[in-house]
């Protein structure tokens, strides 16, 4: 893809940014440090076709390979023992960032039935911003005889931002669709 947000991000949203908060330093300007996307199930411990075909999709829609998370400790009640994967994650940064973040807000959600909007109460107290999907199949890489089941996954946008508010103003200004405030 061609690094279109990057460069508009860099070029012009930064320092409209700077001016709006009154920061003296454009290095000060909230900007993403990583996207996050992440997926679990319980069944990846006894089907390793379904974790394998996970992994492949996975793989597709971030463009990296994902990284298998495992139990750190041992749970009778949910048949859990130490050391099985549990899910896997995949850390986005620098180019691929931008290019999965660019792919998310002009393509994948604009796909999801009846879209309205994002909320904006996914915001935690640190200005990182989660979305939800109930399935993988909105992203368009992802080919639905190929993946085994329909599972859902996780993406999370972290920013520098220092509050929700500031991450809010800049995850709008860089075109995330969010829902009207009423």
């Amino acid at each position: 893809m061609i690094q279109n947000l990057k460069e508009k991000y860099l070029k012009e949203i930064r320092p409209v940014l700077q001016k709006e908060l009154g920061l003296s330093s454009v290095e000060a300007v909230p900007k993403i440090t990583k996207i996050t996307v992440n997926t679990s199930s319980k069944d990846f411990k006894t089907d390793k076709d379904l974790l394998a075909k996970t992994k492949d999709w996975m793989s597709k829609i971030t463009g990296q390979a994902p990284l298998e998370t495992k139990s750190r400790s041992s749970i009778a009640a949910f048949n859990l023992r130490e050391g099985e994967v549990v899910g896997l994650k995949t850390t986005l940064r620098g180019t691929r960032m931008y290019d999965f973040l660019e792919k998310l807000i002009s393509i994948v959600l604009p796909r999801l039935k009846d879209f309205q909007g994002i909320s904006t109460k996914a915001f935690d107290n640190k200005g990182n911003y989660t979305i939800g999907f109930p399935e993988q199949i909105v992203f368009p890489e992802v080919e639905y005889d190929k993946i085994g089941r329909i599972q859902g996954l996780e993406v999370t946008v972290s920013t520098s931002a220092k509050d929700s508010k500031t991450s809010l103003m800049f995850l709008r200004v860089l075109g995330m669709p969010f829902t009207k405030e009423s």
